[in-house]
């Protein structure tokens, strides 16, 4: 049913004419009756009574005229509300762990600060995990560990990461790995490092926040590769012994992805923006 003829009909019901109905919407009056006639033609059904004064209700328009006010507000509710929706735009933001521990809470901020009409929502994970939800149109734009190689993503900023090696201060350590939850770049890097270093295999245990492998690491359980950052912001570096790893052996900087037929609008701004 053509929503246009229905606001038609309510103008001429609440008028109580169709003259005056015409000039309320600002029709010809020979428009207004013309979409009438089309209205009665579509339901199959007489709507108004003629009558000297205008015109009067037919009981099928009367049992019409509820919906058709229903139909017509909540037409008007959904196009102010698409217009808010784009007015506010949603930013889908998806982060690992490390870089919400980080930086995450002043990027959030900043992007509230300088556009408060954007409803922002954030999502934790291991990088795996968030180049799927970003591949699959999940999230509108993510922080993942190291480059990207899939040709579908665009790297906004970078900044770069200096990954250390922490142990405890023991002088024997248990060749122990321990590692953030599978999917972490991080963790997928280090366990080859490490065996390339010492050549022994180390038994991995899994962790799901970095506060529990430092805490873990100080106890003496075993040893972990970690950025730096992460180490600072978390203030064990006088708590645990730190070795910076070869520079050449590593490039693993946290990038801000988004898709390239999927840009946020605010795209040059997170360019530009220090992370």
């Amino acid at each position: 049913m053509d929503s246009n003829l229905l606001k038609v009909f309510v103008s001429v019901v609440n008028k109580k004419s169709i003259s005056k109905a015409a000039n309320s919407l600002k029709y010809a009056q020979s428009n207004v009756t013309s979409r009438i006639k089309q209205l009665e033609k579509n339901l199959g059904c007489k709507l108004f009574h003629r009558v000297p004064s205008g015109v009067l209700l037919t009981h099928e328009g009367e049992r019409l005229y509820p919906h058709a006010v229903e139909i017509i507000k909540k037409i008007e509710l959904a196009t102010l509300d698409m217009k808010d929706m784009l007015k506010q735009e949603q930013l889908i933001v998806a982060s690992t762990e490390s870089n919400a521990v980080t930086r995450i809470v002043n990027f959030l901020l900043n992007i509230h600060k300088e556009f408060p009409n954007t409803q922002l929502e954030l999502i934790t994970n291991t990088t795996g995990e968030i180049k799927k939800m970003i591949m699959e149109y999940k999230v509108d734009m993510a922080f993942i560990s190291g480059i990207p190689q899939e040709n579908e993503l665009l790297v906004l900023n970078k900044v770069d990461e200096e990954l250390v090696l922490v142990e405890p201060f023991d002088e024997l350590v248990p060749n122990v790995f321990l590692s953030f939850k599978k999917g972490c770049a991080y963790s997928d890097f280090a366990q080859d490092y490490l065996f390339e270093l010492t050549q022994v295999e180390h038994k991995k245990l899994e962790f799901g926040s970095y506060d529990t492998i430092l805490g873990c690491v100080k106890a003496g359980m075993g040893k972990s590769i970690l950025p730096l950052s992460i180490v600072k912001k978390l203030r064990f570096e006088d708590e645990v012994k730190i070795s910076k790893l070869n520079k050449k052996a590593w490039d693993m900087p946290t990038c801000l992805v988004c898709r390239k037929d999927n840009i946020p609008k605010i795209a040059d701004y997170l360019k530009e923006l220090t992370l």
